[in-house]
């Protein structure tokens, strides 16, 4: 994210409260220098020549052996040129910085210009070949430790090791073992390294949604969901939680970065929520979990989301169809949590100052919503996702115009087009790190040998496996980005799933989620400490609310790989099955996620204490996870889930309507 970019988001917060904030959003995006003069003029110049060449690439055809390469010598030349070597070092270029910049854009010309001759040879490089390609990979290591951190480099040289002395590991991990010089040219000269799948996608799509993202920030079009969501929903009992859970999911589906999107919301909703009564924990909690939503929400979802139709080999336009029913799971979650609150909290509807009425709003600053929609229309007709949101950019340039406030002149333009190649540069950083990882299980078998291992483990069992991999994409997560945490774990870990009959799609969005949930959980867990540097509270605190309002929620993926009936989440038809049967699966997981929310909240119509908060646990385990109690105990049988599930609905209403009953006189009044 661009100096400017970060500028707005924490437009309008305290300056000690904007400085903590921008910490925790450079944590996750890179701390950028912030230049001026010719040197900022120059970055600015540079970045706009990278975007307009994707848009470009995105219009017309460049070949994948010079798109790949040239997205990567882009990157790293802003990378060196934006992001020092160390924070002391920060807000000028270095002698070093140009010096590893121009280094960088070599390693890429000898590729390029080497062409097929130097793909041929890349069993068999030769001496240039092994140390032009052995600067690049450390080149990309550190232009990934300048953007994310020190962790990816680290587990990226770990596995890098592991390919070179695989003979000498104690079985089953050991395997024959790589020289320098094949390992060397399998990540840097060949497709199926460091230029495979994650780069991939990285220079064909998630650019071009970041540019699409950064075009309606600066057109206003963020500002416009948000006052959308309070003016649709101002005036109402808990009028601010529920206009923040509508904000999350029109700014974050567009903008798929779970800490701007709490950040922008946070800067404007903090006052209004204390206010009408939230605690400050609450409030963050609540906002890092609206702002989580940005990455599992269509149409653009998180960057981990392209790389999902890339694996499958399917149409983006299908994840985003799969991603719908948990998306508006998750949202309910987030509502079920937020009813509650207003009870338990004694939260109150509070005026939301002055602001245009709805369809005023809507008739001034609607045509925003004109090119969101149009992505996905554009996919139904057939485009391409690179085309669609190709198409969906220009538009959104267009309607910019529509008034004087929100156009796009020259100077708003070139600021837009620069960040949205800026804002790029830490995920593609990854991505680039990621085909490290990817190049070396590829190479190694370790993918395969990991899901024996995984498998071994847990006796054969799903469930156990289904544990095992969660557990372990959660703690890959609290180390290495969403994006990184899902490729690690979909080379190493899904096979698993699939060996023991998870449909991939099922395997795949389920690692997705789980690496989603690393974003809330510590110590990576940026959004939920942005959140309270807003409100004040302490980041650990803030942290646990947030889990609490996205724990049902999380639970669900669970579903898709062990209910029978549970790829209907994903809209996809179970074995045998129909309609009705994707409807009975999406209603009895509504319901599950409720009596988990009443569990974990202690509270519905009054305080659920004892007995009766168990009771709704129980109610919840019997409707999301029957396939738990058919593993521990044997007798449940599959054949019985159904019932189990039947069972779950009718003790969730009995203990609702034994808790109204005892509700107290004045909420009975």
């Amino acid at each position: 994210m661009s100096g400017s970019e970060s500028g707005k988001i924490t437009e309008g917060l305290d300056e000690n409260v904007q400085r903590k904030v921008e910490e925790y959003i450079e944590q996750e995006e890179g701390a950028a220098n912030r230049l001026s003069g010719w040197t900022g003029y120059l970055i600015t110049g540079l970045a706009v020549v990278m975007t307009l060449f994707h848009l470009y690439a995105a219009y017309d055809i460049v070949p994948t052996q010079e798109l790949r390469p040239i997205h990567v010598g882009f990157v790293l030349l802003l990378t060196f040129l934006l992001f020092p070597i160390a924070s002391r070092f920060r807000d000028r270029i270095r002698w070093w910085d140009v010096l590893t910049a121009l280094i960088g854009i070599a390693t890429i010309w000898y590729l390029l210009d080497g062409g097929e001759d130097l793909t041929d040879r890349a069993t068999l490089p030769n001496q240039t070949d092994m140390m032009v390609g052995a600067v690049f990979i450390l080149l990309v290591l550190e232009a990934t430790r300048r953007t994310t951190g020190w962790i990816m480099p680290v587990v990226a040289g770990c596995f890098i090791l592991y390919a070179l002395f695989g003979p000498y590991l104690p079985s089953p991990w050991t395997h024959k073992g790589y020289d320098p010089d094949r390992l060397v040219g399998h990540l840097y000269m060949t497709l199926e390294g460091i230029f495979g799948t994650a780069v991939d996608v990285s220079s064909s799509l998630i650019i071009l949604f970041t540019i699409f993202g950064a075009i309606l920030q600066f057109s206003g079009a963020g500002k416009f969901f948000i006052d959308f969501s309070f003016s649709a929903l101002g005036g109402k009992t808990n009028s601010t939680g529920r206009a923040i859970v509508l904000s999350s999911f029109l700014l974050g589906g567009p903008s798929g970065s779970g800490v701007a999107t709490t950040v922008t919301i946070g800067s404007v909703a903090w006052p209004m929520m204390k206010r009408a009564g939230y605690l400050p924990a609450a409030a963050g909690g609540l906002l890092a979990a609206g702002g989580l939503g940005a990455i599992i929400s269509p149409p653009v979802l998180g960057a981990a989301a392209f790389l999902i139709a890339e694996f499958l080999k399917i149409s983006y336009l299908d994840v985003i169809r799969m991603a719908a029913i948990p998306t508006i799971l998750y949202y309910f979650s987030l509502l079920v949590m937020v009813e509650l609150d207003t009870g338990k909290y004694g939260i109150a509807g509070v005026p939301l100052g002055e602001r245009q009425s709805l369809w005023g709003l809507t008739k001034t600053y609607g045509y925003h919503f004109t090119s969101l929609i149009s992505i996905v229309v554009l996919m139904l007709l057939g485009f391409s996702p690179v085309l669609s949101v190709f198409w969906a950019t220009v538009l959104a340039v267009a309607v910019s115009y529509c008034r004087r406030d929100t156009a796009l002149v020259p100077r708003k333009l070139v600021d837009a087009l620069a960040a949205g190649s800026v804002g790029v540069l830490g995920t593609a950083a990854t991505c680039a790190a990621a085909g490290v990882i990817v190049g070396v299980v590829t190479l190694t078998g370790l993918g395969l040998k990991f899901s024996a291992i995984a498998i071994a483990y847990a006796g054969g069992s799903l469930v156990l496996t289904a544990v095992y991999t969660s557990l372990i994409v959660w703690i890959v997560g609290l180390a290495v980005p969403v994006t990184a945490s899902y490729i690690i774990c979909a080379v190493i870990a899904a096979p698993a799933l699939i060996q023991l009959g998870v449909p991939d799609y099922a395997a795949h969005m389920f690692i997705f989620y789980y690496a989603v949930l690393s974003e809330v959980s510590p110590p990576t867990a940026l959004s939920p400490f942005a959140a309270a540097a807003i409100t004040g509270a302490s980041p650990y605190t803030t942290t646990l609310q947030s889990w609490k309002y996205t724990l049902p929620a999380f639970l669900v993926p669970f579903v898709f790989v062990l209910d029978p009936l549970g790829t209907g989440l994903l809209l996809e038809m179970p074995k045998d099955g129909n309609w009705l049967q994707i409807l009975w699966i999406s209603i009895s997981t509504c319901i599950g996620i409720f009596a988990y929310g009443v569990a974990t909240q202690g509270y519905l119509f009054g305080f659920a204490k004892g007995v009766m908060r168990i009771g709704f646990g129980l109610a919840g385990t019997l409707l999301l996870f029957p396939s738990i109690l058919d593993a521990m105990f044997g007798f449940v049988g599959p054949q019985h889930i159904e019932q189990l599930k039947i069972a779950g609905i009718v003790l969730t209403f009995a203990l609702a309507g034994l808790q109204y009953m005892r509700r107290p006189a004045k909420a009975a009044a």
